[in-house]
């Protein structure tokens, strides 16, 4: 075998070192009073074999580039990971794993992305690791063809495999479905996935509330699956050797994922609590430790490790080495003949947008009748296309109505697979998520992840719901997704309630690292993309309008370019001093415009403000955004046909707010803004409201 691809030659200091895996994960828990010590146990043959033998990587350069791909799917066995990074040579000490999920320890209670050396994503929510691992495998097969589509198959310095771990509970939660399905349709050889089958989880036996053959239902959705049963022998085998060569098949697979049921016994060999729930979250107890480690032949002392043990498993540095600098040659033959594709992938290493690429931006002239937002966004994608070839991404079914096809371009799909109306190949970049939210959004994370390009995902802003457990871990890692939500309100019409997002967007702006960016018309939504590309370490969400919005006039308003602070003086009170402020986005800023022309012509000085992003508008200094929305001036109407909760910290005590409280109807949507009060007749009231709350006004009004 070649030198990164060891034989086996597995030793009794392998053996060793598995069961220092054990005891470490034991002991690990036992001081941090919690944890969850069974699965590591189990799976430390699985995690040591990987880490040890299998995996291409280098614990000296964790980011390589070309490295193979660790998910820890089950994230809350943390420990599975941790000690194999102790045990390979990452900078994890015995210190850090004696302070496993402590304050300011390298090991927190999940596997966290940017926080812990060889840690490549955040789990832990079950079932986003195997999404993760799609979009990982996913994204090295649209490097490749970015960077060297016409090498052999594994000759490219791009070629490399994304491995992962999964529980009972991943492969239990419908994310795993999703993202699993996707997977097969896309061929994704590089991919190999190790199910660990133990039966057990914290209610106990699985069986009551799991009955299906998981590895039938691999099959048919079209994976290449095997079956090692340790169980199947009596007494209880690890049989690494059979592992290793289900591994090497798996590899040795090419147009299929592969995935590999591994049945185990938790809390390997726990004497009392092994192949029970309680291992599975607990610590085991001093006694079972004591048992235990009489059984594996260890000193009855914590952290007790054999550091011949220790060296002999970072002998895996060494061959790190010299394998990343044998794919170092491979790699500086192909810069030496592609100086075009070199430049490329450096620009792509550091996120970093080619110079100029702005330019590209559509400017869209005034027009009344105007153009829906998620159309302007589809012209943007189409402008865009030429000059960032690291952006791409598609719909979960709905590219259509999304507008997130660049037009012209071929989907990322087997060619098999390519239909009439998508055409496309292995290396195309329009994406097909099927109706599968959930699946979307982690595997645009583990695009993300990856490294190089930049996704995109789009569906109907009410359906985030279904996508927001990955959208939240889209913010906790800071990566730079953007998701394009459209038909953003009641505005979307006919459809009625169950599809129109009353409470969406202030839900959405809750996420902490989110931002949330509603442009008022087609401008705002060039900036918009323009600013969510910019930002490179958070997630942007882009929520569109189904129905065409007016074009602002920008020589008789203020440039959209202000959309890039979140919010901004649009139409400036007469005189310059406001008394009331109309603060509005999206479609709502139309209305907001037109109630300034009725108040200012009834003597009141009023200001419109647009706040696409309230996000972007509060990480402006202070100075500016006193200078936007003066203290002084209090009263205030926020225009946004959403639930007001998320304009409060705007509106203050005396503001009043345009907005709906309720769910919405089947209606073609000017009735329904009109029966709802998203009228410039309602601004002005709830701007009279406003201004008698604060004394300016005396007599009846009708806003309240």
């Amino acid at each position: 075998m070649a030198a990164t691809d060891p034989a086996l030659n597995w030793s009794d200091l392998d053996r060793k070192a598995v069961d220092t895996t054990r005891v470490l994960a034991m002991d690990a828990v036992e001081k941090a009073g919690n944890g969850h010590p069974g699965t590591a146990m189990s799976l430390a043959p699985a995690a040591y074999l990987l880490f040890n033998r299998v995996m291409r990587h280098d614990p000296t350069d964790p980011e390589w580039a070309g490295r193979d791909r660790f998910v820890l799917s089950c994230g809350h066995s943390s420990l599975t990971l941790y000690i194999q990074l102790f045990l390979s040579g990452y900078s994890l000490s015995l210190d850090d794993l004696k302070s496993l999920r402590q304050w300011d320890s390298l090991t927190p209670g999940h596997p966290e992305y940017g926080h812990t050396p060889g840690v490549e994503i955040t789990t832990g929510p079950l079932g986003q690791g195997i999404g993760n691992a799609v979009g990982m495998a996913m994204a090295a097969r649209r490097e490749r063809g970015l960077l060297d589509p016409d090498a052999a198959a594994g000759e490219s310095p791009f070629d490399h495999h994304v491995y992962s771990i999964a529980s009972d509970g991943d492969i239990e939660e419908g994310v795993s479905h999703e993202s699993s399905a996707i997977a097969a349709v896309q061929k994704l050889g590089n991919l190999v996935v190790i199910y660990d089958d133990n039966e057990i989880s914290i209610e106990d036996d699985t069986r009551i509330a799991k009955s299906e053959d998981v590895g039938a239902r691999y099959e048919a959705y079209g994976w290449h699956v095997q079956t090692v049963n340790w169980r199947g022998s009596d007494p209880y085998t690890e049989d690494v050797e059979e592992l290793w060569n289900a591994i090497q098949t798996a590899k040795s697979v090419t147009d299929k994922p592969s995935f590999i049921v591994l049945k185990t016994i938790i809390g390997w060999p726990a004497p009392k609590k092994q192949n029970t729930g309680k291992i599975h979250g607990s610590a085991l107890g001093a006694a079972e430790i004591t048992a235990t480690k009489e059984l594996l032949g260890f000193a009855d002392e914590p952290f007790a490790i054999d550091d011949e043990v220790v060296k002999h498993a970072q002998q895996v540095v060494e061959r790190g080495r010299e394998a990343r600098a044998a794919w170092q040659q491979k790699f500086d033959a192909w810069a030496g003949g592609n100086a075009e594709g070199k430049a490329l992938f450096d620009r792509l290493a550091t996120r970093t947008l080619p110079e100029g690429w702005h330019d590209a931006l559509p400017e869209f002239p005034a027009d009344e009748k105007g153009l829906a937002t998620r159309a302007a966004s589809g012209k943007v994608l189409k402008a865009l296309a030429p000059v960032l070839p690291e952006l791409w991404g598609g719909s979960a079914d709905l590219a259509e109505s999304n507008n997130t096809t660049m037009e012209g371009e071929p989907s990322f799909i087997p060619a098999e697979y390519a239909t009439d109306a998508f055409p496309g190949h292995e290396y195309g970049r329009t994406l097909h998520f099927g109706i599968r939210e959930h699946g979307m959004g982690s595997i645009l994370n583990g695009i993300a992840v990856h490294g190089g390009t930049r996704p995109y995902g789009g569906t109907f802003l009410v359906f985030s719901d279904y996508m927001r457990g990955s959208v939240r871990l889209s913010a906790l890692m800071k990566l730079p997704v953007v998701f394009v939500w459209t038909h953003d309100s009641i505005g979307l019409g006919e459809d009625g309630p169950t599809h129109q997002p009353i409470e969406t967007l202030t839900a959405l702006r809750a996420i902490v690292g989110l931002d949330v960016v509603r442009p008022a018309d087609a401008n705002e939504t060039a900036w918009a993309w323009r600013g969510a590309l910019e930002h490179t370490d958070r997630p942007t969400a882009l929520a569109l309008s189904r129905q065409n919005l007016p074009t602002i006039d920008r020589s008789k308003y203020a440039s959209a370019e202000g959309t890039l602070k979140g919010g901004y003086i649009l139409s400036e009170a007469s005189g310059g001093t406001p008394k009331v402020i109309l603060i509005a986005s999206g479609s709502e800023v139309q209305y907001a415009l037109t109630a300034q022309e009725r108040l200012e012509a009834e003597g009141t000085p009023t200001r419109v403000v647009s706040m696409p992003c309230q996000e972007w508008f509060f990480q402006q200094d202070v100075a500016y955004q006193q200078q936007v929305l003066p203290h002084g001036v209090k009263a205030r109407v926020t225009v946004e046909a959403g639930i007001r909760m998320s304009w409060d910290r705007i509106l203050g005590d005396v503001g009043e707010a345009v907005s709906i409280e309720h769910y919405g109807a089947s209606a073609p949507a000017k009735v329904l803004f009109e029966q709802f009060g998203f009228t410039a007749d309602n601004v002005v009231a709830k701007a009279h409201a406003s201004l008698a709350k604060v004394g300016e006004i005396t007599g009846t009004t009708t806003g309240n």
